[in-house]
């Protein structure tokens, strides 16, 4: 007895009264067909997506190759719509190949001549159809976006009312929490296993991750802004912007978003540009020498781990010909040593020195006031903006609809740096006091002062990165002359002028 495939497809949401559309009344239909004509059921696959011409169906692509590797000669559909909607192109291939395919509902079957055609002018139409509805419900969709109506489930800590508008719900105030929170330094993951250890359900009612935390912040309809997903790869919303570019409010009368200094601030401190209220830096190492160390033999950074910096790569089991690693009480002391001598002696018209006096003058005379460190933060936070505007369209993220948006968004990206940039200007006027690089007893007692953090500070207005080689033997002591090499750090070019 020969064998025959069906193919069932019915879209995520059915309508009630529709049984054509169910899986169990299609396959009755096949298996009915394939009683009638002498065929045994092989295999039944099943999609329960749309057809549309963009939409991915896994068991629909298996069907098809099934058919091909000639596993099965024939396959059973309830009707064209249900096969495919790419148009002629689909069905025409198969039908060249020798295939056979049965379309229930229309009666159609490809082994009779007579069909081909037929069964091609409906693929057609099946497309044509789909591609008049797909317009359609985008132009609703546009439409209602652009009068402010939110057309999905509404966000978590808010509720849509009768026309569609967003309102403030129970967990506004773990919305707010959350900004607040990471505005003042708290990592995304500290934030979420507070909320879980709180009894704070989260959007999927169960405990909170950081992922889930990070997406909230990132997310404009808090500020008040109607989102839309760039593409189905790119899932994280943004602002919709309206055919002139711009963006439209989906907040209702009298509701307020949470402020944009909120928002902004905790987008700053996430990104890592800027240190929180509490004077912590979100991501940001907490070793002495992370990111400053390279594995001599795959060039890979050298985190901690346990008691030691290890070769990342190596670590993660990438190939590295001479994995290094060193004690990190070792290679912490041989550096802080070689630091102290090297900035200690040095003259201040030293390449060195003029280098030390640009980065210290970046760290501490423009962050004099808590004005100009926000206002580096949002130099910086500009500057990350229009990089990712660039890599976004590199990655084809605005070939779409959004694409004539691009210009816009890149003049107004550029436009805000700007202004973070004369803003840091304006206030970074004040002298620098490089008293304690000159004199090593003050260096050394500011040292002994200074947390991990500022100890990282320090090293780094001098070290601009370490190299260090795999030991000689395995337990030999470390010589940090014979396994460190350090690049000191050289001055700008502006420096250099001056």
């Amino acid at each position: 007895m020969e064998e025959i495939d069906l193919y069932l497809r019915k879209s995520k949401i059915v309508r009630e009264g529709v049984e054509a559309l169910t899986f169990q009344t299609q396959e009755g239909r096949g298996r009915a067909w394939a009683d009638q004509h002498g065929y045994r059921v092989r295999k039944v696959w099943k999609d329960n997506l749309s057809a549309w011409t963009d939409t991915k169906r896994p068991e629909f692509d298996l069907a098809l190759a099934a058919l091909k590797r000639k596993e099965v000669p024939a396959l059973w559909c309830y009707a064209v719509d249900r096969f495919s909607r790419k148009g002629a192109g689909v069905v025409a291939g198969l039908l060249d190949a020798g295939t056979r395919l049965i379309f229930d509902y229309e009666r159609l079957d490809s082994a009779d001549s007579r069909d081909r055609e037929r069964i091609i002018m409906d693929a057609e139409r099946a497309k044509s159809s789909s591609d008049l509805l797909s317009y359609r419900v985008r132009d609703t969709k546009n439409t209602q976006r652009r009068k402010g109506v939110w057309l999905s489930a509404a966000p978590y800590g808010l509720r849509k009312d009768v026309e569609g508008k967003l309102r403030h719900a129970d967990e506004w105030s773990v919305v707010l929490r959350v900004l607040e929170e990471i505005g003042d330094g708290t990592s995304a993951r500290t934030v979420a296993r507070g909320l879980t250890a709180d009894g704070i359900p989260s959007p999927k009612g169960g405990s909170w991750g950081a992922s889930t935390i990070r997406r909230i912040v990132a997310n404009p309809v808090y500020e008040g802004w109607q989102v839309v997903a760039l593409s189905r790869e790119h899932t994280w919303p943004v602002a919709y912007r309206d055919a002139s570019g711009k963006r439209l409010r989906v907040m209702a009368a009298g509701v307020e978003p949470v402020a944009a200094e909120t928002v902004e601030r905790a987008r700053r401190v996430q990104a890592g540009h800027q240190r929180g209220a509490l004077g912590t830096r979100v991501g940001r190492a907490s070793h002495l020498l992370t990111d400053l160390l390279r594995c001599a033999g795959c060039g890979s950074k050298m985190p901690t781990m346990g008691r030691s910096y290890v070769c990342n790569g190596h670590a993660m089991g990438k190939p590295c010909p001479a994995p290094a690693s060193a004690m990190r009480a070792r290679i912490e002391d041989h550096v802080f040593n070689r630091w102290f001598a090297q900035v200690a002696h040095s003259e201040m018209g030293d390449p060195l020195m003029i280098a030390v006096a640009e980065r210290w003058a970046a760290l501490t005379a423009p962050e004099a006031t808590e004005d100009a460190r926000e206002a580096i933060a949002a130099a910086k936070s500009a500057e990350a903006a229009i990089e990712r505007l660039a890599n976004d369209r590199a990655a084809g993220l605005y070939n779409g609809v959004m694409g004539k948006h691009f210009p816009r968004l890149v003049a107004e990206a550029e436009e805000t740096l700007r202004e973070a940039q004369n803003r840091v200007s304006a206030l970074s006027g004040s002298s620098v006091d490089l008293t304690m690089f000159d004199d090593s007893t003050l260096l050394a007692e500011a040292w002994g002062a200074a947390d991990v953090p500022m100890r990282r500070d320090l090293l780094r207005v001098a070290v601009e990165r370490i190299t260090v080689t795999q030991a000689v033997r395995r337990g030999a002591p470390f010589d940090g002359e014979a396994r460190c090499v350090i690049e000191w750090a050289q001055p700008t070019e502006e420096g250099k002028a001056t």
